[in-house]
């Protein structure tokens, strides 16, 4: 657990670097840097943060996909792409899930036909989509496969397919990704 005197450190090296003109990246959600008049400004990214959840099988399309949204502007985050060695994963999990503009649910016959953490981030985005505006979209199911979606998802959120066409299913993605981040108020 940090203490006063380690977190002073830490508040000293970051204005230090941002006195020296570097500039402190947060995982993709925006940048801290100095505004000219010796104030610390936190400057957006400007770009959407998008939540990629999946079973552990279903690993290398998810990458896939994450690179293809990372090639188009977005801010994808992945477990396996984006956690720090000795970071509290589950935490760190449930915290990016709460600050991303999207979180995708990525379903295939293995996603639905077993118990663990797809389920349990799921059962989590769920709740923090309960959050959101009604007409505010936050929660996209992604089918990676002819899989059963649950019925409490299809019978009110509709989902996109990236099969079998894996090219027109990203970018329908992509583009409604974009439309509805451009509809949020700023």
């Amino acid at each position: 657990m940090p203490t006063q005197s380690t977190d002073k450190a830490l508040l000293q090296l970051i204005h230090r670097c941002l006195r020296e003109g570097a500039s402190i990246e947060i995982d993709g959600f925006g940048t801290f840097e100095h505004d000219g008049n010796l104030n610390i400004v936190f400057k957006p990214s400007g770009n959407p943060t998008v939540f990629l959840a999946y079973a552990q099988e279903d690993r290398p399309k998810v990458k896939r996909l994450f690179h293809l949204l990372e090639k188009a502007g977005l801010q994808p985050w992945m477990d396996c792409q984006k956690l720090l060695p000795g970071q509290n994963w589950p935490r760190a999990i449930e915290q990016t899930i709460e600050i991303s503009d999207f979180f995708i649910g990525c379903f295939s016959k293995n996603s639905t036909s077993k118990r663990g953490q797809f389920q349990s981030e799921l059962a989590f985005a769920l709740d923090v989509a309960t959050r959101f505006p009604q007409d505010e979209v936050f929660f996209i199911p992604v089918r990676l496969d002819d899989c059963e979606l649950p019925r409490r998802i299809v019978s009110t959120t509709h989902y996109i397919d990236v099969f079998p066409n894996w090219t027109k299913g990203v970018q329908k993605l992509i583009v409604a990704l974009r439309r509805q981040y451009a509809k949020r108020p700023r």
